[in-house]
């Protein structure tokens, strides 16, 4: 999901690469000598994504992790709860929601005070004060709080050191989360030791609704407590805030540790013995450290500039986030059926916020590379999800399903996470749930009956629910699922599913008005909508014609023939990527359905603008900066993602498969780790500012002359090596022959 686009983009950028390309042009060193990046943690920048709307938080999360301890500003922007222009800060609450485009989470804020207990209080700070790291933040407050906070995957450890101060407090946000709390409760277990929960939820207006238990222990005990009524909403039940005082005037710091759970108060408890039993911060931040450097380690780069690599790693740490682990310590968790489950024999954990139309086009591609364990957990928590409830995920927050966005995204995410190696969940059981959804109508494919009868959804059609709109998009998004379900299917050897479901994929084609070359709304009986105009968003989600019709990632031979030929689809990338960023008149980089277009060069034999327009892309909206994330929500690491494989120079095109279109890399070599335990390196013989275009390509050594990946790159390894330049080479992968696949 993306916000209302607010400003234009940063062109100067441009020029300043070409002048520093000018300055350093010479002899290129090998690139294979550059020295890899080995600690990746090290190099991460939390506030990035911190401005604009980016909507990211910059507080401790543990990869994956169920507990999220970070700051809220006073504005408190969607999810991220973090607004980098904001000077006060209103909780340190702790779940969070990296990057969505609605309000969500930020349950339970914890601030410190000095002084009278005052439950309406701020705290002001200024962000020279500030630091963030993968793992770990910290920040001297105005009132002479330090706070600095720390996690693993289900509980946060706080510092707060505050003056010499007998009324050192800790005001509890009861009904602080960012939506409206619906029921509180709050229980001292001890001097050192409270319990409670909160009710939310309602994410993007859609009524959901969870329970988040705490347990919340003490380094010392406080001399204190107190609970106050809601200040509003008298319909809310439970206390609105609590307050604990401390003895602070021998100086010594206070320390909070929480633990959280979806399922009891008894069982936050236990993930805090668990995890989090004793009370060394630094050990556990240095734990929560080595699990980033384990993780974002799968992919080292080296060469770049230092920016660039806190870019990189920024946004490969933000694609690592969601979903997250909902399972407690002893294996329990709430199921979506709102019955207590147990996690899977042979599962870790059970996963939830599955982001589904912002991730499956990069996000779980990348999340099945670099951790296909986890990948594997978060696929069966999906089929668990459709036991349960007869659905698989489209957008769940925590156990509940929002119906938020179109399409049936769960299969590409599936055919995704098996395509690029996760492959460790009942890949069978997930087919059989992803074709069952696919034919019939329900909640999360309504109209889908449409496609046996008009292969299109109508906008004279009959839907019922949830949360339908916008039939054009729909179509198109449901043509991208079945492709990923006829993907599947023929990975796991079934060839009739497979051919059915790539045939249905071919619906676009009834969208695609020959008369304007671009995809418009039909009425039930064939006719086209009068007053189609490009720009329009009617029929569109979150863009328009522009964007939309070229979005066939399985099938661009197909979409290039029926719009006239190469030169036909030239003419339309053109027009659409003119201006690509926050420019609703054309594409926008800044939001999911435009993020395949640049790529779509590869595919009429124009690989130079593919990589043209990704670098320009890349250097524009992507910098070590509070709005340097992608110019647009990051959406639970769909953004950031995109910009992973981007600077990798390969590209997921296709959902469902592992093909890997071809760009060119930022940094002069990179490793990656894969799944199979082998690896696969990218080399770029003069990468830097101002030299995007290859100029030649080999494989092992081997001339490669294609615009995708060799296919046994992620399964055997390899060594793709660029020689890169300033000008456009027109000979390297232009040929007929050299266009990745398609699939019509």
């Amino acid at each position: 999901m993306a916000a209302v686009p607010a400003q234009g983009r940063r062109a100067a950028i441009v020029a300043c690469a070409a002048l520093v390309a000018t300055v350093l042009s010479g002899p290129a060193a090998d690139p294979a000598g550059a020295a890899l990046v080995t600690d990746p943690a090290a190099a991460v920048n939390p506030f990035i994504g911190t401005a604009g709307d980016g909507n990211d938080f910059p507080g401790a999360e543990a990869p994956f992790g169920m507990l999220q301890w970070s700051p809220d500003t006073v504005s408190r922007p969607e999810g991220g709860g973090y607004a980098y222009g904001d000077s006060a800060i209103s909780g340190f609450s702790l779940t969070h929601l990296s990057g969505p485009g609605c309000r969500a989470a930020g349950d339970i804020p914890v601030l410190p005070t000095v002084g009278a207990v005052d439950v309406s209080a701020t705290d002001s700070f200024s962000h020279a004060a500030e630091a963030a790291s993968a793992g770990y933040y910290r920040v001297a407050l105005d009132n002479g709080v330090t706070v600095e906070l720390t996690a693993t995957t289900r509980t946060g450890l706080a510092r707060f050191s505050f003056p010499a101060t007998r009324q050192a407090n800790l005001v509890l946000g009861l009904a602080g989360s960012q939506r409206s709390d619906l029921e509180t409760s709050f229980t001292v277990v001890s001097r050192t030791e409270v319990q409670g929960s909160a009710s939310s939820g309602n994410f993007c207006g859609t009524g959901s609704r969870y329970t988040v238990y705490f347990d919340l222990q003490f380094s010392q005990p406080f001399t204190r407590s107190a609970s106050y009524a809601p200040a509003s909403n008298p319909a809310r039940a439970g206390p609105g805030a609590a307050a604990l005082t401390f003895d602070a005037t021998a100086g010594q710091p206070v320390l909070a540790k929480a633990g959280i759970s979806y399922v009891s108060a008894a069982n936050a408890r236990l993930n805090l013995a668990a995890e989090n039993p004793g009370w060394n911060f630094t050990a556990t931040r240095d734990r929560a450290r080595a699990a980033w450097n384990s993780l974002l380690g799968r992919i080292q780069v080296g060469g770049g500039s230092a920016a660039q690599q806190a870019i990189f790693y920024t946004a490969l740490y933000h694609s690592l986030l969601d979903p997250s682990v909902f399972s407690d310590d002893n294996r329990q968790y709430l199921g979506v059926d709102g019955r207590v489950h147990t996690v899977d024999p042979g599962h870790s954990a059970f996963y939830t916020n599955f982001s589904g139309w912002d991730i499956y086009r990069a996000q779980a591609q990348l999340e099945a590379l670099v951790a296909p364990g986890i990948a594997s957990d978060a696929a069966q928590s999906m089929v668990d999800d459709y036991a349960q409830d007869g659905m698989l995920p489209k957008w769940t927050q925590n156990n509940a399903e929002t119906y938020i966005m179109v399409g049936d995204p769960a299969d590409a995410v599936l055919a995704d996470y098996y395509a690029f190696g996760a492959r460790d969940f009942d890949a069978e059981r997930a087919l059989t749930d992803m074709i069952t959804e696919a034919t019939r109508s329900g909640p999360i494919r309504p109209g889908v009956s449409y496609l046996t009868t008009l292969g299109y959804l109508p906008v004279d059609g009959s839907y019922g629910c949830c949360n339908y709109y916008e039939p054009v998009s729909t179509t198109l998004e449901y043509d991208t699922d079945d492709s990923a379900i006829a993907a599947l299917a023929g990975a796991l050897g079934q060839p009739g599913a497979a051919a059915q479901f790539r045939g249905r994929a071919q619906d676009w084609r009834h969208l695609l008005n020959p008369a304007s070359g671009l995809d418009q709304r039909r009425e039930a009986d064939g006719s086209w909508v009068p007053g189609f105009a490009p720009a329009a968003t009617t029929g569109f989600v979150e863009a328009d014609s522009l964007a939309y019709t070229g979005m066939v990632p399985f099938n661009l031979a197909g979409l290039t023939s029926a719009k006239g030929g190469r030169a036909a689809m030239a003419g339309y990338l053109d027009a659409a990527l003119r201006s690509f960023a926050r420019d609703h008149d054309y594409a926008w980089t800044g939001n999911e359905p435009s993020l395949e277009l640049p790529w779509e060069y590869d595919y009429i034999g124009q690989p130079a603008r593919t990589q043209q327009v990704v670098r320009q892309i890349e250097d524009e909206a992507w910098t070590d900066t509070p709005d340097g994330a992608g110019d647009g929500n990051d959406d639970l690491g769909g953004l950031s993602a995109w910009y992973v494989w981007s600077a990798l120079g390969l590209y997921p095109m296709t959902p469902g498969t592992a093909d890997l279109a071809l760009g060119s890399p930022l940094f002069p070599r990179s490793v990656i780790a894969l799944p199979t335990g082998r690896a696969l390196t990218v080399l770029g013989a003069g990468a830097g500012a101002g030299a995007p275009y290859v100029q030649s390509a080999t494989w092992d050594g081997r001339p490669w002359d294609d615009a995708y990946a060799p296919p046994p790159a992620l399964i055997s390894g390899g060594t793709l090596r660029f020689t890169l330049g300033t000008s456009p080479e027109t000979g390297w992968a232009t040929g007929p022959a050299a266009a990745p696949p398609s699939y019509g």
